[in-house]
């Protein structure tokens, strides 16, 4: 588990102008990331428009980050959706080989009660060959996974090892800290608290605006991790508003939008997302130019 302490990148899937995947792109990024000094990545997240590729197109990204990162780093594959039965069966079918842990978002749509979650989670544990790491985002999912929730879960089955926790409350972040076993890892899933989150007890992030300013965000987590408040916050200000600005239309249209920018990706979304405004990318071109 002290592999999944620090920073985590969840990272993008850049596309050519004719919406093909970019390898090569996406093979400098992950170098990029890792020279940078990021800890682990996170591999077909929501950030990586996972929604919108096929399977083939999957396992092309899969290879083509395996390959760039050659064990250097850990990958964590992500694996969600709302379908439990369909998931337990892609668990126990996908190749997983290559992977430390598994990222699982929770059921979105559907919007089960808290026993529902709980059973769900339940169900992926019983078929995991490796680690989970629950997803809370309720601002996409539509329903909040509570810290009694988790602590049931983090308590009744060691192959769920942590969460990575997106609901933006710093509140339920600290209960949260507060309820679960000690060693159970609570990831910052929301850029702008972060830090606070590693002040009070979290255990890093997994991050979309650390693949814009790796070097920077994860010398800010470890500052943090090793209780350099000051020297922590000095970062957090200087990075903080490129993440409401990456954020301001969506993901990853914002982070894409500033990776062109950095000439590291084509600035190329598949629909339903579209590109940045050009209002917006102008404030990014600005920020990067400062920066």
């Amino acid at each position: 588990m002290n592999k999944f302490i620090g920073t985590g990148v969840a990272i993008i899937t850049p596309f050519k102008n004719d919406l093909s995947v970019d390898e090569e792109a996406l093979s400098l990024l992950v170098e990029d990331q890792i020279k940078n000094g990021i800890d682990y990545l996170v591999v077909l997240g929501t950030t990586a428009e996972s929604a919108t590729l096929t399977k083939e197109e999957k396992q092309m990204v899969v290879d083509t980050i395996t390959a760039a990162t050659k064990q250097r780093i850990p990958l964590v594959l992500g694996i969600g959706g709302n379908n439990t039965a369909g998931l337990a069966e892609e668990l126990k079918t996908t190749d997983l080989s290559k992977f430390e842990a598994v990222l699982s978002v929770s059921p979105f749509y559907n919007k089960p009660t808290q026993e529902g979650i709980y059973q769900h989670y339940k169900a992926l544990a019983q078929a995991s060959p490796k680690p989970i790491i629950i997803y809370n985002v309720p601002g996409r999912t539509a329903s909040n996974i509570l810290p009694a929730t988790v602590k049931r879960l983090a308590n009744d089955f060691s192959n769920i090892i942590g969460i990575k926790e997106a609901a933006g409350d710093i509140v339920q972040a600290m209960k949260l800290i507060s309820m679960v076993p000690e060693d159970f890892l609570v990831i910052s899933g929301d850029d702008m608290i972060t830090l606070p989150m590693i002040l009070a007890g979290g255990h890093g992030v997994i991050s979309v605006i650390a693949q814009g300013f790796p070097a920077e965000f994860s010398e800010m987590v470890r500052l943090g991790l090793d209780g350099k408040v000051k020297e922590a916050y000095a970062l957090h200000y200087k990075v903080a508003p490129s993440i409401d600005l990456i954020f301001a239309e969506g993901n990853p249209s914002g982070i894409k939008s500033l990776l062109h920018t950095k000439n590291m990706v084509e600035n190329v979304l598949r629909l339903p997302l579209v590109p940045a405004s050009d209002g917006l990318k102008k404030q990014i071109d600005d920020f990067i130019k400062a920066f």
